[in-house]
């Protein structure tokens, strides 16, 4: 049976599987980065973890994958299959494409951004299904954003499309890692959100959880915390609604797990704020932490079959 490896890798775990021509899940299996090891360690591990999905692709189907599909953090240069920079992996420049294709006995290879990866998936085969311009962003531990066009992700001309979580919504507020001040991933991101909520509870344990719960619950406290959020993700939604004109804009992450806590006020601070603009659906992201799995495998099969734009549809996950 013909079929890719998929490979999604995060700064705490990495996640695979083996990908049916009709995008049927054929395979799975995680493990821990390992990024305490090194970032040569980390390096070592992916390449050993995708010859193990070879060989037991080989086993089970009969024959080795066609091509591989991996996702990493960082700044990725697609083009060139390298991971240019990766802080929590430790990784500067590392050749990924070339030493997985070498490993994989000269397969193709394609590497892609986790986060417009995951983007990729959402908008042919999740949430955004159907929608020619969408705009995904993930409120994680910062926010970036991945921009669909015609069943692509765009990364720009230097591999930093979609960057929201650095678009300044708060001029002069708090500093940001990138160099600026009031970024929109220092008001707006779960990491934001906990940081806030725990000093306003005194509880330095609570996190972004712990606040939309009290907020479902009633708390004055926790309402001014997560209306803030709130109201500087509306700004920074706005501003790139107004370049881009999505017509689906998709908010996934540990912060959309809040279900209507917070996309009820999301609508309407997003439809405060829009004049001219042409208001887009706004919706939950449906794949949760496999949307950048999926999205390597379809990569892998960009790459066989050169299609970009056939939405590609997963069917029962087994293992």
């Amino acid at each position: 049976m013909r079929h890719v490896i998929a490979l999604d890798v995060g700064g705490t775990g990495m996640k695979a599987a083996l990908v049916g021509a009709d995008g049927a899940l054929l395979h799975q299996a995680r493990r821990a980065t390992g990024r305490e090891r090194g970032p040569d360690a980390v390096v070592a591990d992916i390449l050993g973890f995708a010859a193990e999905l070879r060989d037991h692709g080989a086993r089970r189907f009969g024959e080795p994958a066609s091509a591989a599909g991996v996702a990493v953090p960082g700044i990725v240069d697609e083009a060139e299959g390298v991971a240019v920079h990766a802080v929590n992996l430790g990784w500067r420049d590392v050749p990924l494409r070339t030493l997985l294709t070498e490993r994989l006995g000269g397969v193709p290879v394609a590497l892609g951004h986790d986060v417009r990866t995951g983007g990729l998936a959402e908008g042919r085969i999740g949430a955004g299904r159907g929608a020619d311009r969408f705009l995904f962003v993930p409120l994680g531990t910062g926010i970036a954003g991945a921009i669909g066009i015609d069943g692509r992700v765009e990364a720009g001309a230097h591999g930093f499309a979609g960057e929201i979580g650095h678009v300044v919504v708060r001029p002069g507020g708090a500093p940001c890692p990138c160099g600026q001040s009031g970024c929109l991933e220092r008001y707006a991101s779960a990491a934001a959100v906990s940081e806030a909520w725990a000093a306003a509870c005194g509880d330095p344990d609570a996190d972004a959880a712990d606040c939309a719960k009290a907020v479902a619950s009633g708390d004055a406290r926790a309402r001014r915390v997560w209306q803030e959020a709130v109201d500087a993700l509306a700004d920074g939604l706005v501003t790139a609604l107004t370049l881009l004109d999505p017509r689906t804009l998709i908010i996934g992450g540990g912060l959309a797990e809040a279900g209507e806590t917070l996309f009820t006020p999301l609508r309407e601070a997003v439809r405060r704020r829009v004049t001219f603009q042409k208001l887009p659906s706004l919706v939950p992201a449906a794949l949760g932490d496999t949307a950048g799995c999926l999205g390597a495998g379809l990569l892998a099969w960009d790459l066989l079959d050169g299609d970009t734009t056939d939405p590609l549809y997963p069917s029962e996950v087994t293992t």
